[in-house]
């Protein structure tokens, strides 16, 4: 246990030294929280001047969330380098070669990156329900009413585990050019794509941050014919990141340094 402390120990004074791992955590909050509540005031004026039998029903606390798809981005960016960093500078070797047991290696860094993206996430998610609500002005949801604080909280899962996501295809590609090549068009296009052509609506659904998403809803959509809920989709993410994380492990393993 006590060579996992000092593991863990190493891991954070890796994190908080690379500047870019902090700048892209700080960008996350912003880009959440920034996009958040401008949506949400474009949103509100729009309903505001609608008569009341014209305004559509909507899920305020998910509308706060408007900016999580472009604030993933930088969670992306910081799972990719948190990782690939040290391949990129040949500090894998030296890692490796304090700590032979890759799979306490590989536990304790990505312990260390996770609980620290979950703290930013928390707070981000927190910062944006309320930034939003406010913005909402009378149209707000508050936090005590059902399915509002699971949403908040569920925010803040969904982010840590896109970031723990990208870690182990970190893990296993060893890049950051060829993980970012890969995850930025995988979220940012290929899974807007099949979400939204009829044929191919299906598998879209299961892909993991369409389902992970869903975390964050309190009020189903109309139109939405989502086989599972909530909970449901949340569970769909984990099941891909255990997967991706299975495969950096035995990637971690197999290969050299």
């Amino acid at each position: 246990m006590a060579a996992v402390g000092q593991v863990i120990r190493s891991e954070w004074t890796k994190i908080r030294s690379v500047r870019s791992t902090v700048w892209t955590l700080g960008l996350a909050v912003l880009v959440t929280v920034g996009l958040g509540v401008l949506i949400c005031t474009l949103i509100s004026r729009d309903i505001e001047v609608r008569p009341d039998r014209d305004r559509p029903p909507f899920d305020a606390t998910n509308l706060s969330f408007a900016g999580m798809g472009l604030g993933q981005l930088a969670m992306i960016v910081f799972g990719v380098l948190v990782v690939s960093n040290e391949y990129s500078t040949g500090m894998i070797r030296a890692s490796l070669a304090a700590v032979p047991q890759r799979g306490t290696f590989l536990f304790c860094k990505l312990t260390v990156a996770t609980a620290l993206v979950f703290a930013v996430g928390l707070v981000t998610s927190f910062a944006t329900f309320f930034a939003g609500q406010a913005a909402l002005g009378d149209l707000r949801a508050h936090l005590g009413e059902p399915g509002v604080l699971r949403a908040v909280i569920g925010g803040a899962l969904y982010m840590t585990l896109i970031a723990l996501f990208s870690m182990a295809v970190a893990t296993m590609l060893r890049s950051p050019m060829l993980s970012l090549g890969i995850l930025m068009p995988f979220f940012f296009l290929i899974s807007n794509v099949l979400s939204n052509v009829s044929a191919t609506r299906r598998i879209g659904h299961y892909l993991p941050d369409q389902a992970g998403q869903k975390i964050t809803q309190v009020i189903p959509r109309t139109t939405d014919d989502v086989p599972y809920g909530p909970w449901g989709g949340l569970g769909i993410l984990i099941g891909w990141t255990v997967v991706a994380l299975a495969g950096g492990y035995l990637t971690l393993r197999r290969k050299d340094a």
